[in-house]
């Protein structure tokens, strides 16, 4: 079994896959509300393509994985974006791989820390909802309509990932 060590949630690693969805200084942001709140601004495109296709909201719980997992499969989808941040401060993985000729390439792990989200772009390889430390809510922006927006690869030999 192959490892994946995972590596910190970070701009430049992670932009081929997604956004981060995260209030930092880097990103772009202006007072509104008189003054008493700052907008964090254009953190994410919401995609939504394909026959009927509209940008839903979703709460997903996910149960805690521990350290090491095995990683048995990927999923993508091709009509839409999707995006997750946890409701309240919480650790989790989000684990993409690049597309090679329609099935993932080699895998990559990324941690995800308290006040960080992700938004996977359309057609990127990724894994399940990954929360760490104990079962946590997310907000999911993603896609509803018609056609099939989920497709499910099983890899032919698992990966380990770990610190």
């Amino acid at each position: 079994m192959q490892t994946i060590h995972i590596e910190p949630l970070i701009r430049q690693s992670f932009m081929e896959f997604g956004d981060i969805i995260q209030a930092t200084a880097e990103v772009q942001s202006f007072l509104i509300n008189q003054g008493n709140t700052r907008r964090y601004n254009d953190l994410a495109t919401v995609v939504a393509t394909g026959e009927d296709a509209r940008p839903i909201i979703s709460i997903f719980r996910g149960k805690p994985y521990a350290l090491p997992l095995t990683l048995r499969l990927l999923e993508r989808h091709p009509f839409g974006s999707q995006a997750f941040m946890p409701v309240e401060p919480a650790r989790f993985l989000a684990i993409v791989a690049p597309d090679h000729h329609g099935i993932p390439g080699p895998p990559r792990a990324f941690l995800a820390h308290p006040g960080q989200g992700v938004n996977y772009f359309v057609n990127v390889w990724h894994g399940v909802l990954t929360p760490l430390d104990r079962e946590t809510d997310f907000l999911v922006v993603d896609r509803a309509g018609e056609g099939e927006n989920l497709e499910i690869y099983n890899l032919p030999e698992p990966y380990e990932v770990r610190e």
